[in-house]
């Protein structure tokens, strides 16, 4: 019997974090090959996200990386650089599992971002077909819609002092499926830049949690890659989705490690 559209089309990070489970991400901004996936992959990832915000990766890259992460059973998301419907339609269509929405301040962004990643009748992004996510096969159209949108998510970021004014609205949103607290930028936005231990950050995140559980919603923990004493705190508060750090910052920090000890040998 062949799968249905919904069983070939499942989204590994929505069913863990579903089970209440911590989902371990990573950020793509350097590598624009598709070897990404399967390293990612290899090493025990869940899911990443390309930093389409902060990276110069074209539309065609990012489809393809997304592909070879669906090949390799891992869960891609696009971080997109704001919230144009035709590039949120774009990269979802080319294989991405989600997007990751920046600049969210208020419920009626969250809502923007909502109407760009779903099909009607829960939002505005226009249907397609042979999507890479169903394999390239055709299914109905109802069904194909209930897969699509059923496997979208959709992350918002709160990464300002405006947002977390917001945040119970924001999570309230229908749609949205994670709200990833960018630290960095809220810790700035605060008043307190780079002061990941202060009580406001500590306090952004009770904030957030409670938000997420009122409106069964998840909460993310972003831009703590150096701080794992927090965002142990944070998991064990409630946090369930954990960004750990960038393929550049990977890559830097395991090369000058390799080169300190060359320099530290005796001669």
């Amino acid at each position: 019997m062949e799968a249905t559209a919904r069983e070939l089309l499942r989204n590994g990070l929505k069913e863990k974090l579903a089970r209440g489970e911590v989902a371990a991400s990573m950020i793509v901004r350097l590598v624009s090959t598709i070897e990404i996936a399967r390293l990612a992959k290899t090493a025990g990832f869940d899911s990443f996200y390309l930093d389409n915000e902060h990276n110069s990766f074209s539309l065609e890259t990012t489809s393809q990386i997304c592909m070879a992460a669906l090949s390799a059973g891992i869960t891609p998301l696009v971080r997109v650089p704001g919230l144009a419907p035709e590039y949120i339609a774009r990269v979802l269509d080319g294989g991405a599992l989600g997007i990751i929405a920046p600049h969210i301040k208020s419920a009626a962004d969250a809502e923007r971002a909502v109407r760009a990643a779903k099909i009607p009748p829960l939002g505005e992004r226009g249907m397609t077909g042979a999507l890479p996510q169903l394999q390239y096969r055709s299914f109905s159209a109802a069904e194909t819609v209930d897969a699509v949108n059923h496997a979208t998510m959709v992350i918002v970021m709160i990464e300002t002092a405006e947002a977390l004014a917001q945040v119970d609205g924001i999570a309230a949103v229908p749609g949205v499926d994670l709200l990833l607290i960018g630290t960095n930028d809220l810790s700035a936005s605060l008043g307190i830049p780079g002061q990941y231990e202060h009580k406001l950050i500590r306090d952004a995140y009770v904030r957030g949690v409670d938000a997420c559980r009122k409106h069964k919603k998840h909460l993310g923990i972003g831009g703590l890659a150096n701080a794992p004493q927090l965002i142990k705190e944070f998991v064990e508060l409630g946090a369930r989705y954990v960004s750990t750090g960038s393929d550049l910052s990977f890559l830097l920090s395991a090369a000058a490690s390799k080169a300190k000890q060359v320099r530290e040998l005796p001669v």
